[in-house]
């Protein structure tokens, strides 16, 4: 688990990233970049609504407003727009990728349809998931490039958290079911947390701190449990004392089908995913 902030890298001279797309992920990236040490300087974006524009300059970076020869510098083109988008906007960028990498935020669209838009293969595909955005994310990658895209792509992405490469590309509609939608069961949970725990008396404030708080430190734990050679059923197991409070919960848990209903959750988010994914194809 990525627990503290990024710190400051060495990154070569002529280290160039375009990012196509200026959205919350983009955002998200180029803020651990620049918290990583690379120069403002060494950014470009191509975004075409001015506000968003705005906001970007004021980092330092070069904000454009439509793709250009400023792209040609590029050692890794980003790009972070929209998968139904993603046709429209390759193709005024294919002309100046030249022999730079490519690393795709954008669920759903197969390497085989970057490459067709833009001509080229060396390309790294990743699913992000919403906690980059405080440099605490889980990004599943998969490249079949050269080792150098893949290096360069990777150190991009631990700006903002892991990576977990996977060995084909078909994995990441997995990593899209568990960790891209991931955040939202966590909020899902929370939420229900925090009514159960206002019926019970709590206030809304209270009952959230509790929660939040719960979470957090139970991640923390697994990780250093799971670090030193537990399983996380070995820490529910500690944690249920026989006939107790915990057991009581448990019980209605299981009698509810909640970790079926769970699973099948997740396979609905995977088959969507394989769905997005031969659209984009």
């Amino acid at each position: 688990m990525n627990t503290a902030l990024p710190t400051s890298l060495s990154w070569s001279a002529d280290t160039r990233i375009a990012f196509i797309g200026g959205g919350n992920m983009a955002s998200a990236v180029i803020g651990g970049l620049l918290a990583s040490g690379l120069p403002a300087a060494a950014i470009s974006v191509v975004e075409p609504l001015e506000a968003t524009r705005a906001r970007l300059a004021a980092l330092g970076v070069q904000a454009l407003p439509a793709a250009s020869d400023a792209l040609r510098g590029a050692t890794l083109l980003v790009w972070a727009v929209k998968p139904q988008h993603f046709a429209a906007a390759a193709q005024p960028v294919a002309a100046h990728i030249g022999g730079a990498a490519q690393l795709s935020l954008m669920a759903g669209v197969p390497c085989a349809a970057i490459a067709a838009a833009t001509g080229s293969d060396r390309i790294v595909r990743c699913m992000p998931n919403m906690p980059a955005l405080i440099a605490r994310g889980a990004s599943g990658a998969y490249t079949a490039a050269d080792d150098a895209a893949r290096q360069l792509a990777g150190r991009v992405l631990a700006t903002v958290g892991s990576v977990l490469w996977v060995e084909k590309e078909k994995l990441l509609d997995a990593v899209t079911a568990l960790s891209g939608s991931g955040p939202a069961y966590v909020f899902y949970f929370l939420e229900a947390m925090q009514r159960a725990g206002e019926s019970l008396g709590l206030t809304d404030a209270q009952a959230r701190q509790l929660a939040i708080s719960t979470f957090e430190g139970s991640a923390l734990l697994a990780q250093q449990a799971v670090d030193a050679g537990d399983t996380l059923a070995a820490l529910r197991e500690r944690v249920t004392s026989k006939g107790g409070t915990t057991q009581a919960a448990l019980d209605v848990l299981r009698a509810e089908g909640v970790a079926q209903h769970f699973e099948a959750a997740m396979r609905a988010a995977h088959q969507r995913a394989q769905e997005l994914g031969r659209a984009a194809a």
